[in-house]
């Protein structure tokens, strides 16, 4: 495994020193920051593979900083935040950053999250690669040229707009889509509508995707933000 520069804005010493010891035992070289401060001048020197960003820092926003950080590039970003902060966590989200972990978080959860970010990163570093011509993940399928949704080789009809909705997520698998994000993907900038819109066609959708649509498989329900899909099979 490559070894890879993470870089950990953080200011609570206790939480910031479990995440270093974490990476550091998988093979990750952390590199730790207190302040938004710190964060961008590190961010400018080391040119981490990938950053952990604490939204409440003591100088600047964590939103400032992942402003800053979106303006000269795309290093991938994974929001560390409470669960009362959901407005700033979507803000995060529109602003570019990739995902988000909630406090607490497990150990697991925290290097899934970062495995999959990191995934992402090679496959946009990648300039050969071609664009994905199928997502598959425990059953489900989406074969894209095709526009064809198959669960356990079964087809699945769709409408038009659940099918949008499903490319959309299936084609950045792991990762939170804000509500916006995919309503404006799927029906334009100009949708005054509330989220009912895309919560009646998610619910269709997962009547037709899970065998327990109360308990989804494949698509996770980020409360207050958006939805993600499940990461494709390795």
């Amino acid at each position: 495994m490559p070894n890879h520069k993470i870089l950990i804005v953080e200011d609570e010493e206790a939480i910031a020193h479990v995440m270093e010891s974490i990476l550091s035992a998988n093979g990750y070289t952390p590199l730790p920051a207190r302040t938004g401060g710190q964060a961008l001048t590190l961010a400018t020197v080391h040119n981490p593979d990938l950053i952990l960003l604490d939204l409440g820092l003591p100088d600047i926003d964590g939103i400032e900083v992942l402003r800053h950080i979106r303006q000269w590039g795309q290093t991938p970003v994974l929001v560390v935040s409470a669960r009362d902060q959901e407005k700033q966590k979507v803000e995060a989200l529109d602003l570019g950053a990739n995902d988000y972990i909630t406090k607490p978080f497990g150990s697991s959860e925290l290097l899934a999250r970062i495995r999959a970010a990191l995934r992402q990163r090679a496959g946009a570093l990648d300039s050969s690669a071609a664009p994905p011509e199928q997502y598959s993940s425990g059953g489900l399928t989406v074969d894209f040229d095709k526009r064809q949704v198959r669960v356990d080789g079964l087809d699945i009809h769709l409408t038009q707009i659940e099918y949008k909705i499903v490319e959309f997520l299936a084609r950045q698998p792991g990762r939170v889509l804000t509500h916006d994000a995919i309503m404006v993907y799927v029906w334009g900038p100009y949708l005054t509508d509330d989220n009912k819109i895309l919560r009646v066609n998610m619910a269709n959708i997962r009547r037709k995707l899970e065998k327990n649509p109360a308990e989804p498989r494949y698509i996770q329900t980020e409360m207050g933000v958006g939805y993600r899909i499940a990461d494709e099979d390795n």
